[in-house]
């Protein structure tokens, strides 16, 4: 074969593995591009609706955003939710620091009451609709909060008990439920169960981090679950939670 002949194929051999390298790139461009669902708004105008990290983050838009669990003010549970926007990067920080203080508490004993400190769990209430926009990242659905559409006065944080997180939405959500501090001497960190542990446990933890502690939402029950509120986000839409001056007594 000739010269010329030789070049010739080995040109059309070059030109094959460009088209077919383009090829390749591109689908992994396409599978990697997040497929997107117009924004729709979940929960009640009037509603509080509540976002729970799992300690996950995700690559989103070029952001690393917490992932995580959405609690809609009807109960309604929603998986794979993405924080992403204002506060994404604070919500991280916050749920380290429960997640340190938890691995440093969690099995010590509550000198007060003299059981075992239990795990606690920080989750970002929002007060009226979640706009949320539904995407596919690698064939995985995710339910993005857009929360840079939504207003600061409308998002705080809070923790309390870990297996409480639904019930204290839950409560929110119910009329006739307020919050009320507990004094220093309070009977209710003498209680020797999960409940009188919390309430003190939350106090312990303000000394730590950006949190404060000592605050029990009261449903019309007068069943209490005691919590504490992060500096930020703390939206004065809820300051009827986080800004708290009634004090609680315990019916005797």
């Amino acid at each position: 074969m000739c010269l010329s002949g030789v070049m010739g194929a080995l040109k059309y051999v070059i030109i094959g593995a460009v088209v077919v390298a383009v090829v390749v790139i591109a689908l992994v461009l396409l599978l990697q591009t997040p497929h997107r669902v117009p924004v729709q708004y979940f929960g009640s105008p009037s509603g509080y609706e509540a976002f729970v990290p799992n300690g996950q983050t995700i690559n989103y838009n070029g952001n690393t955003d917490p992932t995580g669990t959405l609690i809609l003010s009807n109960g309604t549970t929603i998986h794979n939710a993405i924080w992403d926007g204002q506060y994404a990067s604070t919500i991280i920080q916050n749920h380290n620091q429960i997640d340190q203080l938890n691995g440093q508490f969690v099995g010590q004993t509550d000198p007060i009451n003299g059981q075992q400190y239990v795990p606690l769990q920080d989750f970002y209430v929002i007060k009226g609709q979640v706009p949320i926009e539904q995407v596919t990242i690698n064939g995985q659905t995710y339910y993005v909060i857009d929360a840079n559409n939504i207003n600061p006065a409308d998002i705080a944080g809070f923790y309390t008990y870990q297996g409480w997180v639904t019930n204290f939405v839950e409560a929110m959500n119910t009329p006739g439920t307020y919050a009320a501090v507990l004094p220093g001497n309070s009977p209710v960190y003498d209680w020797t169960n999960i409940t009188g542990t919390v309430a003190y446990q939350t106090m312990v933890y303000g000394r730590y981090g950006p949190f404060d502690g000592g605050v029990v939402l009261v449903l019309p029950n007068g069943t209490i679950i005691p919590y504490g509120t992060t500096y930020y986000p703390s939206g004065t839409s809820l300051n009827n939670y986080t800004l708290v001056q009634q004090i609680y007594n315990p019916p005797s």
